[in-house]
């Protein structure tokens, strides 16, 4: 009997005792490549000699203190690595213990800056259908993951949807990346005026969606064409790189590749490797004026905000990164596994789109390949696939609801950047035999033939 809640009580689990490298091991001595990352989390894989280290000095130092009466050196150190690093604009850094509570902090921020301007009216938030930014009720409420809202609804703030970026599904035949870029940012234009611009506080998204759709990026010029929405009606930018920044794309910040700085930007889980819970809101000049020129406080906390241990992890995860040169090796082990998938499977009838930026990749499964027809909830094709990985010794993050929160299916992979050449060939190896296990069992197989819609 277990005395801990667990998220599924009635599913036994292993226990991890140990991690080496890119490995987790459980009691009974299986190895697993955590070929997900936990959640896109462990990207210097589980025994870095370096961060445990820095983890063992500050704790001897000083483990925590309060930040309502100290700041610390850790604090201090890894804010100015953050920003000199982030995008322009970008000036102080918010420490919290994770993705859901920087996002929670970057939507009180966004409200209180306009009521500090004299704009107390702005109070929608408009994000995207299928996007996902957090668990608590603030965060839940302004994502658009229908499965996860439904529950807690009568408990949410109204929020506002347009659509996501969505290539696969949504660009219209013939349609260039520039016309369909146009097409989503006069959505959310008319969506400003329906709700009247002046009332309207942030644009919240995804730079390279991550769990609920399987790391779906943004076609070329998207985020450019947004921000300018965003500027001409004065509505502040939020994006959200709790799961795709730091690294994991293959640059310190996703939207750096779309050329875009946003006013808000929400990071977390390769922030600090899992190593300690840490996730951060790094605050645009402005908002941050506008408050210690005003009342001259943030009316939000929380109490291990700024966690010193959790910090100096995170600092010494940053350096690893820099010094070991592994957005470098992101990028290739990434170009590696998409096109090792792609030779595997990018003929399979059950294989839709293999998409994602660096070391953030997505294998989206489909009933019929042509009609891009999924396959039914009812035979739980993720969870398949998610317990013949297992099998094999291989921990991946696969989802359903990929579509509209009920139908699709997909795999997101997030391997530790610290991932070898041979890594990446085991990876793509176990979770090709799983996909075709998981797809045998649930009925279909690659020499199966799609059934037509009736």
């Amino acid at each position: 009997m277990s005395y801990v809640f667990h998220r599924m009580p009635k599913k036994s689990l292993p226990a991890a005792v140990a991690g080496d490298g890119i490995e987790i091991i459980d009691s009974a001595g299986k190895r697993y490549i955590d070929a997900s990352g936990g959640a896109a989390v462990s990207c210097l894989g589980h025994s870095h000699r370096r961060v445990i280290e820095a983890i063992e000095r500050q704790a001897r130092e000083l483990a925590y203190a309060h930040t309502s009466f100290f700041t610390t050196e850790a604090a201090e150190a890894l804010a100015e690595r953050l920003v000199s690093k982030g995008p322009a604009g970008i000036g102080h850094a918010y420490f919290v213990s994770g993705g859901s509570e920087a996002m929670e902090a970057a939507l009180k921020l966004a409200r209180q800056y306009f009521v500090e301007i004299g704009e107390p009216e702005r109070k929608h938030f408009i994000a995207r259908r299928q996007s996902y930014h957090g668990n608590t009720l603030g965060a839940l409420a302004i994502g658009g993951n229908a499965w996860r809202r439904e529950l807690f609804l009568p408990l949410l703030i109204e929020a506002h949807h347009v659509s996501p970026c969505y290539a696969y599904r949504d660009r219209l035949p013939g349609e260039s990346d520039d016309a369909y870029a146009q097409r989503l940012a006069d959505e959310l234009e008319q969506k400003m005026l329906e709700l009247g611009p002046n009332t309207v506080a942030a644009f919240v998204a995804e730079t390279v969606v991550g769990a609920t759709a399987g790391a779906v990026p943004p076609v070329a010029g998207y985020f450019r064409k947004i921000r300018e929405v965003c500027d001409k009606y004065g509505v502040l930018l939020i994006l959200d790189e709790v799961m795709c920044g730091m690294g994991r794309t293959g640059y310190l910040y996703a939207c750096e590749e779309e050329g875009v700085a946003p006013d808000l930007l929400a990071i977390a889980k390769g922030l600090g490797a899992g190593y300690q819970p840490i996730g951060a809101t790094l605050v645009g000049d402005r908002i941050y004026d506008a408050i210690v020129n005003g009342t001259g406080f943030f009316q939000h906390g929380h109490t291990y905000m700024g966690h010193a241990t959790a910090c100096a992890a995170a600092l010494e995860v940053q350096r690893v990164i820099e010094e070991e040169r592994l957005l470098a090796n992101v990028q290739a082990r990434g170009e590696q596994l998409r096109a090792t998938l792609r030779e595997r499977l990018g003929d399979h009838p059950h294989v839709g789109d293999i998409r994602g930026r660096g070391l953030f990749v997505g294998v989206e499964l489909v009933r019929d390949r042509e009609r891009k027809t999924p396959f039914e909830p009812q035979r739980k094709l993720n969870a398949v696939i998610k317990q013949e990985a297992m099998t094999r010794g291989l921990m991946v993050y696969p989802m359903g609801g990929t579509i509209d929160g009920k139908l699709g299916d997909h795999v997101l992979l997030a391997p530790p950047f610290i991932c070898a050449p041979s890594d990446i060939d085991r990876i793509a190896e176990r979770l090709c035999d799983a996909i075709e296990a998981a797809l045998t069992a649930c009925g279909a197989s690659s020499t199966s033939t799609p059934t037509s819609d009736k």
